[in-house]
């Protein structure tokens, strides 16, 4: 099962993710602008690889929900997600989003942070799964670490990542680590190939959301 491949325990996660990943907070804020920009009315919402639920938190506040679905694959981020909305509207889930069997349910499934820790073909699985969940004219969204198109611009972006680390207080040692992560714990792609993947799953609709550094959002709609 996927549970991000995350380093760190899920108590800690969102304070260490933030001096981890650059503009880390605006991941969410983009997604639920775009959101606000394509739907309207009461929405169901599904997330996949929720973790401690920081979707779930700025959905609750800046969209009207009839249904908002918290899925992930480990047991420590679903418990601390479900003591975090104790809402009628809110559900949660231990699972694995390559076994999810929703159909045709929701408005809005978000992926954050997860599906690049999947090989190229459990990617397309999970892709598949999430365009299955969501209603026609429902919206993807989705923020991955990619890969740059040559090896240059992989060693200078990873070079940018580490600095960013280096400046928010961790230690040289602890940077290389996650830096080695790379390619060997998580596995990007290319903007292009992922673009292309989305829409192989059968999304009418696939465009570059958001960029940064090494991070991207992509949105399909279905």
């Amino acid at each position: 099962m996927v549970n991000h491949g995350s380093v760190f325990p899920a108590a800690e996660y969102d304070e260490e993710i933030r001096r981890t990943l650059p503009y880390y907070e605006e991941f969410y804020r983009q997604t639920a602008d775009a959101v606000q920009a394509c739907q309207t009315g009461a929405l169901s919402w599904l997330d996949v690889g929720c973790g401690t639920g920081k979707m779930a938190e700025l959905a609750f506040k800046k969209i009207h929900l009839k249904r908002f679905v918290c899925l992930d694959s480990s047991s420590e981020m679903i418990q601390i997600a479900r003591a975090r909305f104790a809402l009628p509207c809110a559900e949660f889930q231990v699972a694995d989003m390559r076994e999810m069997d929703y159909d045709n349910e929701f408005d809005v499934v978000t992926a954050i942070q997860v599906n690049h820790y999947l090989q190229k073909e459990e990617r397309i699985k999970s892709l598949q799964k999430c365009w299955k969940a969501l209603k026609v004219g429902g919206i993807f969204i989705s923020f991955e670490n990619f890969a740059p198109n040559s090896g240059f611009l992989q060693r200078l972006y990873l070079d940018r990542w580490k600095t960013y680390e280096l400046q928010q207080g961790k230690d040289r040692e602890e940077c290389e680590r996650h830096i080695a992560r790379y390619g060997k714990a998580y596995f990007p792609i290319t903007l292009s190939e992922q673009l292309d993947a989305i829409k192989s799953c059968g999304f009418r609709e696939a465009e570059l959301l958001w960029l940064s550094g090494m991070q991207a959002g992509f949105l399909g709609i279905k």
